[in-house]
């Protein structure tokens, strides 16, 4: 019989994608308040993003409906679109209210060889709070254009800074907005336990953020801080390049009391807050994190629920590590295998090797970066769960395969098409408690 061969080795393409592209990073601006994103791209480009990111993960909404668009058609690939932009620009002016206008270019205006920053150039001339973005398709996927969009912020709009920094203040650079499903809840919970070590935040975007104004005192932030594998990394180095402004890294975002107590020690350590405020505040939240695990532990321990003991994790890095760090060592459960799907630059994936090889555990686990969905689900077949339940902290993508395989699935990574995700959030002490809750709520719901 012919060996299978996956839609990805036979095309190049991908079955199941698990990213936009680069032009998707205009949630990036529309999760800044007083934000307005211009994309200067072909019709349809938006609405596939904004439905794929706000409609077919978590149902999250509020990004891509309003979005000026200037729908480049054949007129635009012969003639150039510049004048189609510069009147878009004029109008979304007088309709639109915002504190920052950010265009971003896709695929057609960059082939043809539009200048946008010209165009962008003529209004900024004007002290027109206005940015652009090369963000066409082809420079890699939306993890990518985040890193770029931000950063054209920075350098054209929030500008040079020579002043003093201000002790205790951090600029935090964590979720993907839109992309990481959980973002909200998740950046609220961060700003949350950074302030209560006694810690200014500026979280940059969602409720929490005060807007175009918090961008604008990054500068004088005492450092930043990067809670993710490589996302975001980029930035942080960038900012100390510009504003000579230290980070600190934390590739592993904190699930659990255990994690979150050394994240939070770790933080507190690197900046100027007081060391006893942080401990204090530590202690407070062990103590109510710890006090609800003593009370599952009664359920926990009883086996004969047939409750999951192996799991796997697909999705992006970020999540990715996390999961496996607090289901292994805090929830003592077996790893089979890590697949991330976020198709990190090759310069970063030895950094996430080493940090999933630090995740001690008594089971050897196989880290594998695949993109194409036929591939992963082939891999989750392959697994030995030993006739017990199987966990798969996963996507959407996965439905089918948990279907057949009958495991438990929770969706944590994108998409996530069939749950409502406003302010759900599985970071922090708080985050590790909802995850347990929906992990086995689902588990229990599968048991007749």
């Amino acid at each position: 019989m012919a060996e299978s061969i996956s839609l990805a080795e036979k095309t190049n393409s991908i079955n199941g994608p698990r990213y936009g592209c680069a032009l998707g990073a205009f949630h990036s601006v529309v999760a800044i308040p007083g934000a307005v994103p211009i994309t200067h791209c072909g019709p349809g480009c938006v609405d596939k993003q904004q439905t794929s990111f706000a409609l077919s993960n978590g149902c999250q909404g509020a990004s891509g409906s309003v979005i000026p668009s200037v729908n480049a058609g054949e007129n635009e690939v012969v003639f150039g679109g510049e004048n189609k932009l510069r009147n878009l620009i004029k109008g979304t002016l007088k309709i639109l209210k915002g504190d920052l206008f950010v265009v971003l270019s896709g695929c057609i205006g960059e082939l043809v060889g539009d200048d946008v920053a010209a165009v962008v150039g003529e209004f900024q001339k004007k002290d027109v709070p206005i940015v652009y973005a090369e963000t066409g398709g082809f420079k890699g996927n939306n993890l990518i254009g985040h890193e770029i969009v931000v950063k054209a912020i920075i350098d054209q709009f929030v500008g040079d800074y020579y002043g003093e920094k201000t002790k205790g203040t951090v600029n935090v650079w964590s979720d993907i907005p839109y992309f990481n499903t959980f973002w909200r809840g998740d950046l609220i919970e961060i700003k949350r336990l950074l302030e209560g070590i006694g810690l200014k935040v500026n979280i940059l975007f969602g409720y929490e953020s005060k807007g175009v104004r918090e961008w604008k005192n990054i500068p004088k932030a005492e450092f930043n801080l990067v809670i993710s594998p490589w996302v975001g990394l980029s930035i942080a180095q960038h900012l100390e390049q510009k504003y000579n402004q230290p980070f600190l890294h934390i590739p592993v975002p904190p699930i659990g009391g255990e994690a979150t107590s050394a994240f939070l020690r770790k933080v507190a350590e690197f900046s100027s807050t007081n060391l006893k405020k942080a401990e204090k505040f530590i202690k407070t939240e062990e103590k109510k994190y710890y006090s609800f695990i003593e009370n599952f532990s009664e359920f926990y321990s009883e086996s004969f629920y047939g409750l999951p003991a192996k799991y796997v994790v697909i999705g992006d890095s970020l999540y990715n590590l996390a999961l496996h760090n607090f289901l292994s060592n805090q929830m003592g459960l077996i790893p089979t295998k890590q697949i991330i799907t976020d198709n990190p630059p090759d310069k970063y994936k030895p950094l996430i090797i080493k940090e999933n090889n630090n995740i001690q555990n008594d089971f050897a686990t196989e880290l594998e970066f695949i993109e194409d969905g036929y591939t992963v689900i082939n891999k989750i077949k392959e697994i030995d769960f030993s006739g017990q339940l199987p966990l798969i902290l996963g996507t959407s993508w996965e439905k089918s395969v948990s279907r057949e395989l009958n495991a438990v699935l929770v969706q944590t990574s994108f998409p996530v098409s069939s749950e409502v995700v406003l302010t759900r959030s599985y970071i922090g002490y708080k985050g590790a408690l909802e995850l347990i809750e929906k992990i086995y709520s689902t588990s229990m719901s599968m048991i007749p």
